[in-house]
């Protein structure tokens, strides 16, 4: 294979960038963006020419007397054909002219990149662990954050989710770890989800999912509350046009829309109506949201089909997830949550779960309280001395008759319909 080594020129950033996209391995120290932006700023980079096309490229980062190899690709036609091997020279000689006189990389402790290292006069140092912490607001942002009311979540947050394993699984598939990982992604031809809507009965975690996205990546959570945008002197499709300019300056955030269908009901009536105005706004500012893959749009409906077929169309939501009410499973997860909290080992799980039917996680929160109540009393204020501490079976039983269940057969049975008309997974 003729192969012709040189000095990177601007017109090969594309297809430089191409290459990169869809040949670096998982786990690159340096992510595509700052490469890019080591590119455009002229940091050394070297490709390898074959037949006219591209086939590798190298590129280092020089800051002082040491040099960093950010990215070495190679075409996956030409794999094994000694590419990086040819690339190393060039880079190295760029980087000796900056001035650099330490050339490192950081590569996994085995394979093809070793044995090209090492031919190339490179030693492996002892091994050292690699940390590294992605801080959530970027320079300048902070006053921004808080102007919008927003604020960075605390980890943990996705764990402390319980029950709902089939929502999470769902979500965390389909959406955390697509922009968790978004260079494998890619490498697979997945593309992360830029907006996604989630749908359900209300007091069924929607909030609280949202929430767990945003603190499971550790990005900025924003969120938007329709009747505060509407009380905005310009109305709400202005207050819509300037909250989503801001959000535009954020390196990454998650924008959490609650009762969407407040700002993008189904348009009905007179073309010109207010309604119209306000749904046509947030169809034209959606796109744009979408042109960066560092930030997601969250919005939650307790009425799917009261929304406007428009805003729900693929091009501008990724996916629509229907999170129902906790299914006995999930209700034996949520009730061992509260039940514990005592270490109570006599309370009847199995029929809770069963007394507890259609009630939502908020639902079986409330009666936990509830009854955890009435035994702190027994004890504080009549004195009663339990075998056990914490609330027992009947406390719980007590405390769930004086829960109205959130979900109705009724709206078990529209819920059902709406998975069948609008979800997209």
């Amino acid at each position: 294979m003729a192969l012709l080594v040189r000095d990177y020129q601007d017109d090969d950033l594309e297809s430089v960038v191409r290459l990169w996209d869809v040949t670096t391995p998982h786990g690159c120290v340096f992510g595509l963006a700052e490469c890019i932006g080591a590119l455009r700023s002229g940091e050394p980079a070297v490709v390898a020419v074959s037949g006219g096309e591209i086939v590798g490229a190298a590129l280092a980062i020089v800051t002082g007397d040491r040099a960093w190899i950010a990215r070495i690709a190679v075409a996956r036609a030409n794999q094994g054909a000694g590419v990086p091997a040819a690339l190393l020279p060039g880079l190295e000689r760029l980087t000796v002219e900056r001035g650099a006189r330490r050339l490192g990389y950081v590569a996994p402790p085995e394979g093809e990149a070793v044995d090209n290292l090492e031919a190339a006069g490179f030693t492996m140092q002892p091994a050292m662990a690699f940390f590294e912490k992605v801080e959530s607001v970027g320079p300048g942002e902070s006053g921004l954050l808080e102007s919008l009311g927003g604020r960075v979540l605390p980890s943990g947050l996705w764990e402390r989710i319980s029950g709902m394993e089939a929502e999470k699984t769902l979500i965390e598939r389909r959406v955390v770890l697509p922009l968790q990982e978004p260079e494998l992604a890619q490498a697979h031809g997945v593309m992360p989800p830029r907006a996604i809507v989630l749908f359900g009965p209300p007091g069924t975690g929607k909030t609280t999912f949202a929430r767990g996205i945003a603190s499971r990546l550790n990005w900025p959570f924003v969120e938007i509350f329709p009747s505060r945008l509407a009380a905005d002197a310009g109305g709400l499709a202005n207050a819509l046009r300037e909250v989503f300019a801001q959000i535009s300056e954020f390196e990454r955030v998650l924008l959490f829309m609650d009762e969407v269908e407040e700002i993008a009901p189904r348009r009905e009536g007179v073309p010109t109506s207010s309604v119209h105005g306000v749904t046509n706004e947030l169809l034209k500012l959606i796109p744009a949201f979408r042109e960066r893959d560092t930030r997601l749009l969250v919005a939650a409906t307790n009425s799917v089909r009261s929304l406007d077929s428009a805003f729900l169309r693929p091009g501008r939501f990724d996916y629509l997830i229907p999170v129902g009410p906790p299914d006995a499973t999930a209700r034996r997860a949520l009730w061992k949550r509260f039940v514990d909290v005592s270490g109570r080992t006599d309370v009847d799980l199995d029929t809770l779960i069963a007394a507890t039917e259609g009630f939502t996680p908020a639902d079986i929160e409330y009666a936990a309280r509830v009854a955890a109540q009435a035994a702190f009393e027994r004890q504080a204020v009549h004195g009663a001395m339990p075998a056990l501490p914490g609330a027992g079976t009947d406390d719980y039983l007590a405390a769930q008759r004086q829960v109205r269940p959130t979900v109705t057969q009724a709206i078990r049975q529209e819920f059902l319909e709406d998975i069948a008309a609008f979800a997209r997974t």
